[in-house]
């Protein structure tokens, strides 16, 4: 199916996800087609920003599929509410930043609550300096430069293998971008009370999980389908396999 969803412009390209089913809510509809994919890979390969594959960012990572990208929110998005929390583990690009951003955000009706509301929050995660620098050239590109200035979205420098509490925890919703080879127990130690991450997990065969933690702080892990990611791993082995 993702054969079909290539574009030659942005709107093309989402809306061909959306006909495909890969995008179902009109919400997410929305989200994908204020993100223009262009800004977020390497110029070197803009030409080819709108086809539905993986490409390299440089540094051993990688942007991935625009239809994973999808499959990803629409798994998340009970929990990517206005003025909620997110965690991208591995935010390379910065694109799942900035989808995440316009859904945690848009619709956010002050008038509904009796005092302001808490503005919604991602942060992003990624141990290759040179990525984090790129990605917040690549967000503010896309018209997101106000909102990395009021702390609305930020990336830092980090191994998101091990968070720790400095990172705030009580995360609504995480996104993993590479393959943990063992569910990371650090990582659901982070999540909400409800939460749910969404994570590829495997070394040699690999799959995407949903972990959910209820009310009450009992988790329960779905698999959802195979996949093939890189792994996540730590900054001197991804280079190494340069």
């Amino acid at each position: 199916m993702a054969w079909r969803c290539h574009g030659t412009t942005n709107s093309e390209l989402i809306s061909k996800l959306h006909s495909a089913g890969l995008i179902k809510s009109s919400r997410l509809l929305e989200a994908m087609k204020k993100v223009d994919r262009a800004n977020y890979v390497p110029p070197s390969c803009s030409s080819e920003a709108y086809q539905d594959r993986p490409q390299s960012i440089g540094h051993g990572a990688t942007i991935s599929a625009p239809h994973m990208h999808a499959s990803a929110l629409e798994n998340l998005l009970p929990f990517l509410n206005p003025g909620a929390r997110v965690l991208d583990v591995g935010s390379g690009s910065g694109y799942i930043l900035a989808c995440v951003h316009h859904l945690i955000t848009d619709s956010f009706d002050v008038k509904a609550y009796d005092s302001a509301p808490q503005a919604g929050f991602v942060l992003g995660i990624e141990h290759i300096p040179e990525l984090v620098n790129e990605s917040i050239q690549n967000l503010r590109r896309d018209g997101l430069g106000k909102m990395i200035d009021e702390g609305r979205i930020k990336v830092i420098v980090g191994d998101g293998r091990n968070p720790n509490n400095a990172l705030g925890g009580s995360w609504d919703a995480i996104h993993v971008g590479a393959a943990a080879p063992t569910m990371p127990q650090s990582l659901i130690r982070q999540l909400a009370c409800p939460g749910r991450m969404f994570i590829p997990v495997g070394v040699h065969s690999q799959a995407i999980f949903q972990v959910d933690k209820d009310e009450n702080g009992e988790i329960t892990e779905k698999e959802l389908y195979q996949v093939k990611y890189v792994p996540l791993t730590d900054r001197e082995a991804q280079i190494a396999g340069l």
